[in-house]
């Protein structure tokens, strides 16, 4: 298990879109849970789905919408409370 809590800051006026876009890909995933609060989205799976979630999400959104933005991670090796 593993529980990550990102946050993501894109570097333009127009952020709110980039954002919302990153949380509901993260949300359509199978396998991950998501918890979004005001200041970070916390995610939740196994060590595979949630690595791939956050590469394969932090792609889409610099593909979508360019690479100006800096995704920060932060990672615990077991499941914690995010309810």
């Amino acid at each position: 298990m593993l529980t990550a809590e990102l946050s993501l800051y894109p570097l333009n006026d127009d952020y709110i879109p980039v954002i919302q876009s990153l949380i509901d890909e993260l949300n359509a995933r199978e396998g991950l849970k998501v918890v979004t609060n005001a200041m970070s989205t916390q995610i939740q799976g196994s060590h595979e789905v949630v690595m791939r979630a956050v590469s394969e999400t932090l792609e889409a959104s610099a593909a979508r919408y360019g690479p100006a933005q800096v995704l920060v991670c932060k990672f615990i090796p077991m499941a914690l409370d995010i309810a």
